[in-house]
């Protein structure tokens, strides 16, 4: 028994060096080559203890009728509702358009749950992106509140219960009419 662990340990000391090699990838060093990447800001010196925190009220300027209608990085456009006030001086005037873009899509999923899509890159002039919420997330109908129970209900019956991961949640959708908020910190560094 001894023998045949140590030829073991043996035989995998001695291949496994063997096989250890660098692998390149040549699909990655050919196409990025000659593309100019936009690095990210590093925020290095921050105080995020400050709690105060102004609203911004905005709209979409074009309805998105689900998440199927949307694909990650487009752009889209916000516009402020009233006027963001802070100290007594207008920081943000109304009817500001905002560009922003759609950062992620999540699908709906089985069992009731919802999709979603996350709107990030708000940019506003003259304001610190660092001192404002970075995303906003818009969520369709949960239905797993009451999947759930209802599956729990039907595992009396033993295949009807099983049918209800078939129920699929909501679909995002954010019309002109809905008012958004996202918030601004002025005193973070």
């Amino acid at each position: 028994m001894n023998k045949t662990i140590f030829i073991f340990l043996l035989l995998f000391s001695i291949a496994l060096p063997s096989f250890a090699d660098i692998v390149k990838d040549e699909f990655a060093d050919t196409y990025f080559k000659n593309i100019q990447t936009e690095k990210p800001l590093p925020h290095l010196n921050y105080n995020y203890e400050s709690t105060v925190k102004i609203p911004i009220r905005m709209h979409i300027t074009e309805d998105i009728k689900n998440e199927n209608h949307v694909y990650a990085g487009q752009p889209v456009t916000f516009r402020v509702v009233n006027d963001v006030i802070y100290n007594g001086n207008i920081i943000i005037p109304k009817n500001t358009t905002v560009p922003a873009r759609v950062e992620t899509i999540i699908s709906s999923g089985m069992n009731g749950i919802p999709a979603s899509i996350i709107f990030g890159n708000f940019e506003f002039e003259n304001i610190d992106a660092n001192k404002i919420d970075y995303t906003y997330e818009r969520f369709g109908q949960d239905r797993s509140l009451w999947v759930y129970p209802l599956k729990w209900a039907l595992t009396i019956l033993p295949p009807t219960g099983s049918l209800t991961n078939f129920i699929k949640g909501g679909h995002a959708k954010l019309k002109t009419n809905k008012i958004i908020e996202i918030n601004y910190y002025p005193d973070w560094i």
